[in-house]
């Protein structure tokens, strides 16, 4: 399955407890087919002690969240949209949004 989400984007999410909210993509980890978000599925994580907490902490951090529950958001209108590959006159290709059809970065 070709990768229609990079590093960098903004999306949408589809499905799971943050369903609605958008983020800008952190990572994206193909092998297992899943991204980090930022601000979206955050999970809490215990902190041993060290110089910088040196008591210990529960910090929020995102965890990756399934390709197949985020969407592109469309850089004209801001919603959800599907993509499409277009080749350039130059010979390169573009992500193109479906309705709008503008070039996703």
């Amino acid at each position: 399955m070709s990768l229609r989400i990079k590093k960098g984007d903004r999306v949408f999410v589809l499905a799971g407890k943050d369903k609605g909210k958008s983020g800008k993509v952190l990572g994206v980890f193909p092998g297992r087919q899943r991204a980090l978000v930022e601000g979206v599925n955050l999970v809490k994580k215990h902190i041993r002690k060290n110089p910088q907490h040196p008591q210990g902490a529960i910090i929020a951090r995102e965890a990756s969240i399934h390709l197949s529950n985020l969407a592109l958001l469309c850089p004209v209108s801001g919603k959800p949209t599907r993509m499409k590959v277009m080749t350039a006159e130059d010979g390169s290709k573009q992500r193109i949004s479906a309705k709008h059809k503008a070039v996703i970065a």
